[in-house]
């Protein structure tokens, strides 16, 4: 469970197309949701960072199994075989047999039952991350010079925000497969489930399901290489001239019982729409939440941002008497990997149940 920060000093990290009421034709707006005052809170989806995450692991994490997209006429999807592939695993799937008898077949795709369609539901869940506080979202005017006769305008659209997003991964589900007939519980098929058989992974009942489960280090190494890749997280629309470091500039990060994420409201903004820490709200989740945690609460706070809103967070955490000793903050990288070095502990592995 966890949320982070994203420090946009001048952006345009997710883009929602061409402005048809624009002065130029091909005028780029950003995603943004309008308020009040003519501000704007801009924001980027979560299947955008969904899409940086999964394209980072695959380009950086030596381990990690990309399942290959299938594609046939106008439907793609994964080859959903959560076995074999990780994202497939983690990021969930979903895939039914085609009706058309024109379709385009890959002899290399796993097969598919017949009449059966297949649904996955992502154990790992990211939400929109929005600015903290509203904004005046910017055009910028440029030209095409390089060509002879006159120049060609374009117009774009960026900002200055602090985005906030949370994240979870459902550890009880992370190569957990299920075989039940729920949708987003039927991820395995006949095929899939003769493969489970014959890797003989443990049949079990989860949450009242049927359900297969890969053996422990198999779903700790699956878990630790994608919450570790999130300290060299990357992507993002117009970096070539909007280049944004995307190294989160907080993280909260912690193991809890259940699936309800605490660290929301840590953060919000001021009157003059500037970014704090909210100290009430962090003595309160730390009264509230504190036999909800299972493993210490690993917050990251890079120094030169926010430098007085982090030592704000620093007097709490002196503040918290016996729960003190189970909030450690340091740079996010470092957080990350120790976060990473505890999910992958063999002292834990009941987090997994």
């Amino acid at each position: 469970m966890g949320s982070m920060v994203l420090d946009a000093p001048a952006s345009a990290l997710n883009n929602a197309g061409s402005d048809t009421g624009a002065k130029t034709d091909n005028a780029i707006v950003v995603k943004k949701i309008p308020v009040q005052g003519g501000y704007m809170h801009p924001y980027v989806s979560a299947q955008a960072v969904r899409y940086w995450i999964r394209t980072n692991l695959e380009l950086n994490a030596d381990r990690w199994k990309a399942a290959p997209v299938r594609r046939e006429g106008k439907i793609a999807y994964t080859d959903s075989d959560p076995l074999k592939y990780w994202d497939d695993d983690l990021f969930g799937y979903m895939r039914a047999p085609s009706k058309k008898t024109d379709a385009a077949k890959d002899a290399a795709a796993s097969p598919l039952e017949k009449d059966r369609e297949i649904t996955r539901i992502s154990p790992l869940r990211v939400g929109t991350f929005v600015s903290i506080s509203p904004t005046r979202v910017v055009s910028d005017f440029g030209t095409m010079t390089r060509q002879q006769g006159d120049p060609v305008p374009y117009e774009h659209e960026f900002y200055r925000a602090h985005l906030l997003g949370l994240l979870s991964l459902d550890l009880t589900a992370s190569g957990t497969f299920f075989d039940g007939a729920r949708v987003g519980f039927k991820n395995l098929d006949s095929f899939r489930r003769k493969a489970a058989e014959e890797h003989s992974l443990e049949k079990l009942e989860v949450r009242k399901q049927t359900a297969f489960r890969l053996p422990l280090a198999e779903r700790v190494d699956r878990v630790t290489t994608l919450i570790g890749s999130l300290a060299l997280l990357n992507g993002g629309a117009k970096q070539t001239v909007h280049y944004t470091e995307l190294t989160p500039a907080i993280v909260f990060l912690a193991v809890t019982k259940n699936g309800n994420n605490p660290f929301y409201r840590m953060l919000t903004s001021t009157p003059t729409h500037i970014t704090q820490f909210h100290e009430p709200a962090f003595q309160e989740l730390m009264s509230v939440y504190k036999s909800s945690f299972l493993s210490k609460v690993y917050i990251g706070w890079a120094q030169g941002f926010l430098d007085h809103e982090r030592e704000k967070l620093e007097g709490a955490i002196s503040k918290l008497g016996d729960a003190g000793p189970l909030v450690t903050i340091d740079h996010p990288v470092s957080a990350i990997e120790a976060f990473t070095k505890e999910l992958g502990s063999n002292a834990n592995p009941s987090w997994y149940d």
